[in-house]
C-alpha cells in the first residue's frame, strides 16, 4: 500500500541503466585514449550484448546490481526512449570520471560515468542525470498515460495564489487511489498546529505506533524518543509508516480529517476515518474478513466506531503481509483516495501554510532524478504506491520565472500491478514540459 522503499529503489534502478546506455558509436567515437574514453566508446556494444557485462562492470558494481536485473531493467528502458544511438558528447577532466550525453530513438540521456583505477579499467559508477525527450509534448505523454491498462489520471497546472490554471489534464475530478500521497495532508496539520503554537517542531514524542514499510526507524524499540521534525522527514521523504502512524495519533485523527476538509477534498468522506497504514494493512489482511466487509458497507460513524472497537487488534502483530504479495487488494474500497484537483488545493494550502520545515520535509526527496530538477528553483514531492496502485505528485517553482506549478499523476489497476518506471518515466516527461 505504501511501499516507497519500492519506489526508491526502482529510482535507482533508472538511474544505472541509462547511464549504462550513455555509449559512444561509430559515428562520433575518438581515440581511446584513456580508461574514461575507452569505457565511454564501448557502452553501445555492451548493451548490445558484444561485451560481456562482467568485462565491462567493477566487481563493486555487479555486486550493487547483478546481470540479470541490470538487463531487465535496461529492456525496460529500451522501451520506452527506444535503442542508444550515438554518444553526442562525452566530456572528463581526469581520465577517470565524466559525463556523457547518449541520444536514444526518442531523445537524449545525460549521464555521469565513473570508472575505477584498476588496470583494467572497469565501470565503478553509472548515473543518470537527466534526459530531454526528442520533440516531447503534453498530447503525447496524454496519449502514453491514457493508454495505461486500468485508471489513470493527471494534471499539470500553473498555481496562481488560490487559483489552479490547467496546462494540461485528463480525468482531474475522478478520484484515485494514491497509496502515500495521503501523507500530504499529515504534513499540512501538523504545520497548521506549530503555526498554532499547539506544538512545536522540536517537540519530542515517543515512537508510538509501528508499522510496515519503516525505512527510517526499521526495527527501532517502541516509544523511541523521537522530534516531530524528525517523524515528518521520514513520514515524507521515505514514506516511513511507523512516523506516519505516530504523527496520526499525535495530531489526532479527526483535526487531520478536518484539515482534509479545509484543504478542498472534493469527497472527504473517502477518507473518513482516516487510516493509520496498519489499519490499512491489516483491514486488507486474511485475519479481518469480516471486519473489512463492514467496514466497507458502513458508514462514516459505523467504520469509526468499526476502528475504536478494534484498536488493541489493528495492530502490527495482527497483520498477515497477504497485501504484499499476488493481486490488487480492495484498491477501489479500502485504500486513500484523492483526485488531481484535490492535490492541487493541497499544495496550494501547503505552499500558502508558509513553513519552511513542512517545505523542506517536502524537499528531501524529489521523487525524479537530479537532472530533471536543473529547471526548478524549489521541487517538493510525495509517491505512493501498493499493488495496483502508484501515484506521483509534485509542487515546483519554476527557475526561469517564479511561478509556482502542480505535476500529479495517478494510476490505478484492479486486475494487475502497475509499473512503477512507466509512471516514472511519464511523470519526468510532464515535469520537464512544465518547465518550459
Amino acid at each position: 500500500m505504501i511501499r516507497k522503499t519500492a519506489l526508491a529503489a526502482l529510482f535507482i534502478v533508472l538511474s544505472l541503466p541509462t547511464a549504462a546506455a550513455a555509449s559512444q558509436s561509430p559515428e562520433t567515437a575518438f581515440p581511446a585514449t584513456t580508461a574514461f574514453e575507452r569505457r565511454a566508446a564501448e557502452l553501445v556494444a555492451m548493451l548490445d550484448g558484444k561485451i560481456a557485462f562482467a568485462d565491462y562492470f567493477d566487481p563493486t558494481f555487479q555486486a550493487a546490481l547483478p546481470e540479470t536485473q541490470f538487463r531487465a531493467m535496461t529492456a525496460s528502458l529500451i522501451a520506452q526512449y527506444g535503442k542508444p544511438i550515438a554518444v553526442e558528447k562525452s566530456v572528463s577532466t581526469d581520465g577517470r570520471s565524466g559525463s556523457v550525453s547518449l541520444r536514444f530513438e526518442k531523445g537524449v540521456a545525460a549521464v555521469l560515468l565513473d570508472v575505477g583505477a584498476g588496470a583494467d579499467g572497469r565501470v565503478i559508477g553509472l548515473r543518470l542525470t537527466g534526459f530531454e525527450a526528442a520533440d516531447d509534448s503534453f498530447a503525447k505523454v496524454a496519449s502514453e498515460i491514457a493508454a495505461l491498462p486500468g485508471a489513470t489520471g493527471f494534471l499539470v497546472a500553473e498555481l496562481d495564489g488560490a487559483t489552479i490554471r490547467p496546462l494540461v489534464a485528463a480525468n482531474p475530478d475522478r478520484h484515485f487511489a494514491v497509496g502515500s500521497t495521503f501523507k500530504l495532508y499529515i504534513l499540512d496539520e501538523l504545520a497548521a498546529q506549530v503555526a498554532a503554537k499547539k506544538r512545536r517542531w522540536s517537540d519530542v514524542v515517543p515512537l508510538s505506533h509501528l508499522s510496515f514499510s519503516s525505512m527510517g526507524t526499521a526495527n527501532w524499540p517502541k516509544d523511541t524518543p523521537v522530534t516531530l521534525q524528525s517523524l515528518a522527514n521520514w513520514m515524507i521523504s521515505v514514506s516511513d509508516n511507523s512516523a506516519t502512524d505516530t504523527l496520526i495519533h499525535v495530531l489526532g485523527r479527526e483535526a487531520i480529517e478536518a484539515r482534509m476538509r479545509v484543504a478542498g477534498h472534493s469527497a472527504p468522506s473517502r477518507n473518513i476515518p482516516f487510516l493509520t497504514t496498519v489499519e490499512a494493512f491489516a483491514l486488507k489482511g486474511n485475519n479481518f474478513e469480516g471486519e473489512r466487509a463492514a467496514f466497507i458497507a458502513g458508514d462514516d460513524a459505523t467504520q469509526r466506531k468499526l476502528i475504536d472497537a478494534n484498536q488493541t487488534r489493528l495492530t502490527l502483530v495482527n497483520v498477515d503481509g497477504v497485501s504484499f504479495a499476488g493481486s490488487p487488494r480492495f484498491i477501489n474500497s479500502l485504500e486513500w483516495f484523492a483526485s488531481p484537483n484535490d492535490i492541487a488545493r493541497l499544495m496550494i494550502d501547503l505552499r500558502n501554510r508558509n513553513s519552511p520545515n513542512a517545505m523542506s520535509a517536502m524537499a528531501i526527496n524529489p521523487g525524479v532524478n537530479q537532472g530533471a530538477t536543473k529547471d526548478w528553483a524549489w521541487l517538493g514531492y510525495k509517491g505512493g504506491s501498493e499493488l495496483g496502485v502508484i501515484s506521483m505528485s509534485l509542487l515546483g517553482q519554476r527557475k526561469s520565472d517564479g511561478k509556482w506549478f502542480v505535476v500529479t499523476a495517478s494510476w490505478n489497476n484492479s486486475d494487475a500491478s502497475v509499473a512503477t518506471d512507466t509512471m516514472v518515466a511519464l511523470v519526468t516527461r510532464l515535469l520537464a514540459l512544465a518547465a518550459k
